[in-house]
């Protein structure tokens, strides 16, 4: 009996609980493939739901183009790029608009109102994208980098005309000298010089300019603003183009040479002006006498003589002056004593 028992016990499983492991773990590994196949199956149909469910959206489709909306108004405000329809009209000038938005912002143009703020000098704009425009003065950022001259600018449509300066594309040309220009604006103000005209007027005193930025510059010498600031020193200027000649005193470049006397300077304008001192030249003339200038600065100064303008207004007291020079003088004596 007890050898029958040991050769039963000898028989038994010397390892049960291995193989009860084994089954449990390829039991897990189908149910793990069993599992990721079916989140297959389901990401699949969402994403197929999803594009049934986009394409069944955009059931409001474009005749003439083809392009579909999910919405029929959407559809509507496309229409009008092909028909031309322009529904929303200005009760004030009688122009026309494609849509709502546009006619919004034409309507602050007659009202004066200007929303959008530059929190740097207080300056107002119409738009968003002006005021965008505008902060590259402060910042400086001028992306737009012409790959022939290395010049930038802070706009890519002025990016745009410079680059038709190299292209040499001067098609708008001048019926009065035969000078040509790349935009048809630029002869227009061109023009003026023949014809005298001067559209843009001063609010402040009786004085006309033939271009709008020559009017913003020259109203800043009665308000006395002046949005352009050196990062270098703490001047301020009341036009870009001033800033950046100021900016070269800084950086030292003075690459502009006189060949009859070696004498340089920091900008083209100031060599040329130089220049009239070897040939004699006095281009501009006083309307009111025989008087002739080799600066136009020079020329401004004299007529105020004739018209007995003085633009320059002391703050501390009621006295004007002829020139800016007169007024700091004035200040410096006569007002800064009595304070």
């Amino acid at each position: 009996m007890e050898f029958i028992k040991e050769e039963i016990e000898d028989m038994s499983d010397p390892e049960p609980s291995r193989i009860k492991h084994e089954d449990t773990e390829e039991q897990i590994d189908q149910v793990r493939v069993k599992e990721q196949r079916q989140e297959l199956n389901e990401v699949e149909e969402h994403r197929n739901f999803t594009i049934q469910r986009t394409k069944a959206k955009k059931t409001h489709t474009c005749t003439q183009c083809g392009k579909s909306f999910t919405r029929k108004g959407n559809l509507k405000t496309h229409m009008i790029i092909h028909t031309g329809e322009k529904p929303y009209t200005c009760t004030q000038c009688g122009k026309s608009f494609t849509n709502l938005t546009d006619l919004k912002y034409h309507l602050r143009f007659h009202s004066g109102e200007k929303p959008f703020n530059c929190d740097q000098c207080g300056k107002d704009f119409i738009s968003s994208s002006h005021l965008k425009l505008h902060l590259k003065v402060h910042s400086g950022e001028r992306p737009h980098v012409c790959s022939l001259c290395g010049k930038s600018f802070s706009r890519l449509f002025c990016f745009k005309l410079h680059q038709k300066t190299h292209d040499e594309v001067k098609d708008h040309v001048c019926c009065d000298c035969g000078k040509s220009f790349t935009r048809a604006d630029y002869l227009k103000q061109h023009q003026r010089i023949h014809t005298g005209e001067k559209p843009y007027k001063c609010s402040y005193c009786v004085k006309s300019f033939t271009q709008p930025g020559s009017l913003k510059s020259h109203e800043r010498i009665h308000t006395g603003e002046k949005p352009y600031h050196c990062t270098q020193c703490e001047k301020s200027f009341t036009n870009l183009g001033n800033l950046n000649c100021h900016l070269r005193i800084h950086s030292g470049v003075r690459d502009h040479v006189c060949c009859d006397c070696g004498k340089s300077f920091i900008t083209s304008c100031e060599l040329k002006r130089h220049k009239r001192i070897h040939t004699g030249e006095k281009p501009y003339k006083c309307s009111y006498c025989d008087k002739s200038f080799t600066d136009s600065g020079h020329l401004k100064s004299h007529e105020r003589v004739h018209t007995g303008e003085k633009p320059y207004h002391c703050t501390q007291c009621e006295k004007s002056f002829t020139e800016s020079g007169n007024l700091v003088k004035h200040i410096k004596k006569c007002c800064s004593v009595s304070q």
